[in-house]
């Protein structure tokens, strides 16, 4: 992983708010251009007037989703702690910001998850918002209306099971669950609730650099569920079962063999690895 003394740093280059080639004075002026840019869009909506939002009803749906979410997104860390925490307010200011920067996607449950571990990491609100720009580049199409991002990505996931572990893959036949929901939140919020921060933060800097694979976190699913997988068939597990075991797998889970094995399996599934993700729509 990274170390946290240059986290923030590194965020900017691995999500694309700082281009690699850049010299730090042309990083510090981009710096200026972008704050002034998000001080911009966020006042899009600070001056929205009662009567204006009256008669803007998108506007209302997401403020009101935005401000459910953020006073209960990572409540019991200590960075988010209690009602009146700034950087509670902080991150709601991010989140309608990007609400109007991406107004075609907006705001969807889960998208506080994935920016609480960035603002704890980078902490300057303009600078969290446009790695959080980033992040989203990579991931909206997770938050699809019609989920066909996320079913692309499971539809994948079936297929790698299958390639690597084909009795893993036919218990699940069996049981009549090929549609992996079971594995939802994992690939939606590439695994944010099932580690601490710090852990989540590693995995997440695996995703970002990895030059092997751009769908790294499909096999890490792969790898979880092998690590589980003789209880997974000894309990016979359907559906149902499967839903409440992977839910209670949160701080279960051993990171580094998990990552170990995804690579392993990356690298053994080859060609074939990589026919799977592009016989799908592009999930970007």
């Amino acid at each position: 992983g990274v170390e946290k003394a240059i986290r923030s740093e590194v965020y900017a280059f691995l999500l694309g708010y700082m281009p690699f080639d850049s010299t730090r004075s042309e990083r510090a002026e981009l710096k200026k251009r972008k704050a002034e840019d998000y001080h911009q869009l966020k006042a899009q909506w600070e001056h929205i007037t009662d009567s204006q939002a009256l008669r803007f009803s998108k506007y209302r749906e997401r403020a009101t989703q935005i401000d459910k979410d953020v006073v209960r997104t990572d409540s019991d860390h200590p960075f988010y702690r209690g009602s009146k925490n700034k950087k509670v307010q902080k991150m709601r200011r991010i989140l309608m910001t990007y609400a109007f920067y991406n107004f075609d996607l907006g705001y969807c449950q889960g998208m506080s998850d994935l920016l609480a571990p960035l603002l704890f990491t980078v902490r300057d609100e303009a600078d969290t918002f446009w790695c959080f720009v980033g992040l989203m580049d990579r991931m909206e199409r997770n938050f699809d209306f019609d989920q066909s991002g996320m079913h692309n990505q499971l539809l994948a996931l079936g297929k790698l099971v299958q390639l690597l572990d084909p009795q893993l893959h036919a218990h699940f036949e069996s049981q009549e669950c090929q549609n992996f929901f079971f594995c939802f939140k994992w690939v939606l919020l590439h695994f944010k609730r099932e580690f601490s921060f710090e852990q989540t933060l590693r995995l997440w800097e695996s995703f970002w650099s990895c030059t092997f694979c751009e769908q790294f976190h499909l096999f890490l699913c792969v790898s979880v569920l092998q690590q589980f997988r003789h209880q997974i068939i000894e309990s016979d597990m359907g559906t149902d079962e499967l839903i409440v075991f992977t839910n209670s797998l949160e701080g279960k889970i051993p990171l580094d063999d998990a990552l170990r094995n995804a690579e392993i399996l990356c690298r053994f599934a080859g060609e074939a690895g990589q026919e799977v993700l592009t016989s799908i729509a592009p999930l970007r």
